[in-house]
């Protein structure tokens, strides 16, 4: 199986900046993409930035300008930094992955645990 696995966040004063990286293991035949997601207090999980297997990127309207996602291939790695950071941007940060594993026909989505960033005023 293929499993995501987050590093990063924490507590962040506003105005800072943060990077969180999220590593893919197991078997993989291919990532069609990577990206992060993340879920604010007491709102739905919403997509953050995403990068795909020719490197285009896309954002959020909320964060374009201050997050920056990329990715290391050798590493089945993926990254999120995060500058001028906002309270509203407190939220739980999850790793993403369309990939197809090794040994199986299709690709399917895969998610990390999860990694809490706070933003204090």
């Amino acid at each position: 199986q293929v499993q995501l696995v987050e590093s990063g966040g924490g507590l962040v004063q506003a105005g800072g900046s943060t990077r969180l990286s999220c590593a893919a293991s197991g078997y993989i035949f291919k990532i069609n993409a990577m990206g992060w997601y993340r879920q604010p207090p007491g709102k739905q999980r919403e997509l953050v930035a995403t990068i795909t297997s020719g490197e285009t990127t896309k954002y959020a309207d909320s964060v374009k300008g201050r997050f920056t996602v990329s990715r290391d291939n050798a590493k089945n790695t993926v990254y999120l930094q995060m500058s001028s950071l906002k309270p509203e941007d407190t939220a739980v940060y999850y790793c993403h992955t369309n990939a197809r594993e090794g040994g199986t026909l299709v690709a399917r989505d895969y998610w990390g645990q999860g990694t809490q960033v706070t933003v204090s005023s």
